[in-house]
């Protein structure tokens, strides 16, 4: 129990921490921080409209009244307004953050099933062809950017073959919702797989070192003195032992497949949060960018607290 409200308090000071930087950097940065939320826009305004503004906002107040007033919007779901979009952040991130999302979940669900089997495969034996070939290919995916593997699985499968959606996430020309659903399956396989693949190829590897480290271990070697089915031995007991590594890398790979996610987003033209990120950085959008740093940063610090407490039910040690 110990092991759990450590873990949970540790991530709670974790997103204090972040949410007072997301906070001060804005307020720390050389210049009018009105001018930074209006971006080029600014120019048009005079004194007394920056006044105004400053009011409206409460950046004429002390630092410690703003950062009340800060927690109290976050608490309201009041994440700032967009001077792009002309709307709430809070509802443009709520659009697209579902997106990214749809992205996500598929990928780290089959990137780890996946360097479980494969890990195991080439783990158990190691040196073999099989093994061989699956670190060499992981080696080449993990080397390349996913920005790059992206445009090579667009380019080759929805460009030259044809066989998926160049772009978007929806035709918009399905008038059943079954319809619908299969044309969004449709344009979210070449990024998933590019997610997956990316993912895989990290994950693979640790595996693989994993299994074929336990391997080694004197009660594998009874347990094959014994004569007892390799495929028990290792689906049974060193998969168990061998994937809390893999738990360990997932918490820490969460963040490079946010940032990938993003990427991936640019190139299939997904309306989701690297889409909305990168047309906020354009028109200079400070309170899209500044509210979408939060939301994607907690996404990540609560999915890595899922996983720790996974870990902690996988393996009794770390609870001890």
């Amino acid at each position: 129990m110990r092991y759990f409200v450590s873990k949970t308090l540790r991530l709670l000071v974790c997103m204090l921490i972040i949410i007072t930087l997301n906070f001060l950097i804005p307020r720390l940065m050389p210049g009018n921080p009105v001018v930074m939320m209006l971006g080029p826009d600014a120019a048009a305004l005079s004194q007394q409209d920056y006044a105004q503004l400053a009011r409206e906002y409460g950046l004429d107040q002390p630092l410690l009244v703003q950062y009340r007033h800060y927690w109290h919007s976050l608490i309201s779901g009041n994440l700032g307004y967009s001077f792009h979009y002309h709307q709430p952040v809070a509802q443009l991130i709520q659009k697209h953050l579902g997106w990214t999302l749809l992205l996500l979940g598929p990928a780290l669900i089959l990137s780890t099933l996946l360097s479980l089997w494969l890990g195991c495969l080439a783990g158990w034996r190691p040196g073999s062809r099989l093994d061989l070939t699956l670190t060499l290919s992981s080696l080449l995916i993990y080397a390349m950017p996913q920005f790059l593997l992206a445009m090579i699985l667009l380019s080759l499968f929805g460009f030259y073959l044809g066989w998926f959606p160049l772009g978007s996430i929806q035709s918009g020309t399905s008038h059943t919702f079954l319809g619908a659903v299969l044309d969004t399956v449709r344009h979210l396989v070449l990024p998933v797989t590019v997610l997956t693949l990316a993912a895989t190829s990290t994950k693979f590897l640790v595996m693989r070192n994993s299994v074929a480290r336990i391997r080694q271990d004197d009660y594998v070697r009874y347990a094959l003195a014994k004569g007892i089915d390799e495929k028990r031995i290792l689906f049974v007991h060193v998969l168990r032992n061998a994937c809390l590594p893999l738990l360990s890398l997932i918490a820490l790979n969460l963040g490079f497949m946010v940032s990938g996610a993003l990427l991936v987003e640019i190139v299939f033209s997904i309306n989701g949060m690297g889409l909305l990120i990168y047309e906020a950085a354009l028109y200079r959008d400070y309170p899209v960018l500044q509210a979408s740093f939060l939301v994607l940063t907690l996404v990540v610090i609560g999915a890595n607290l899922m996983v720790d407490l996974l870990y902690g039910v996988l393996d009794p040690r770390v609870r001890a």
